[in-house]
């Protein structure tokens, strides 16, 4: 039986409907499957987040992309809140996390690490380097952190000082700032991160 892993997603707030909608790019659920993962969706407007995990009990939280975190000029707390208890129910409970993009931005922020405005990091491709190797990944984000303190470490980084990836020491969480979901085909060295560091 496929290990399940929840993923987040984004709110597209549709003013003509007066709705705040939940949804994700069909990649995420695909990039998952790819993987070898049964992937579940987690609604952000739940008030029973805590049972929802508790009875899916999954493998793994994937924390997507989109939404800015309200700090940083965002329009869904909910969003915000959702991420955090996931991350403080990943914590209590050894889930392990992998987070990207904003996701990345939400593990930082939970662990207590500034974001600021950074430029040229919108729809390019650049090189990264650390302990991964040096790498070509994308990059969609206007956010971002220069440096990280513990429990984070930071593990790739890109020219501009702006770090791309970090792993937490004590818990079982990893995040990137790429996304993996948008590689057309999927990277097969982001693949077999995500598949190592789930299990």
């Amino acid at each position: 039986m496929k290990k399940t892993i929840i993923y987040t997603q984004r709110v597209e707030v549709v003013e003509s409907y007066g709705e705040r909608r939940d949804c994700a790019d069909q990649n995420i659920p695909r990039f998952l499957e790819a993987c070898g993962y049964m992937p579940v969706p987690v609604p952000n407007a739940l008030y029973t987040l805590d049972e929802y995990v508790e009875r899916i009990d999954p493998a793994g939280i994937l924390l997507t992309g989109g939404n800015s975190l309200v700090q940083y000029g965002g329009n869904a707390p909910e969003r915000d809140d959702t991420d955090k208890r996931l991350l403080a129910l990943a914590v209590e409970k050894n889930i392990p996390v992998y987070g990207f993009c904003r996701g990345m931005q939400s593990i930082l922020d939970y662990f207590g690490c500034g974001l600021e405005n950074v430029s040229g990091h919108v729809a390019v491709r650049h090189r990264i380097q650390g302990e991964w190797g040096s790498l070509t990944v994308n990059s969609y984000h206007n956010q971002a952190c220069r440096e990280v303190k513990e429990p984070l470490r930071a593990v790739e980084t890109a020219e501009d000082g702006v770090i791309e990836a970090v792993v937490c020491q004590g818990h079982k969480i990893m995040a990137t700032m790429w996304h993996p979901e948008r590689e057309k085909p999927f990277a097969k060295v982001d693949m077999e991160r995500v598949k190592k560091f789930f299990g």
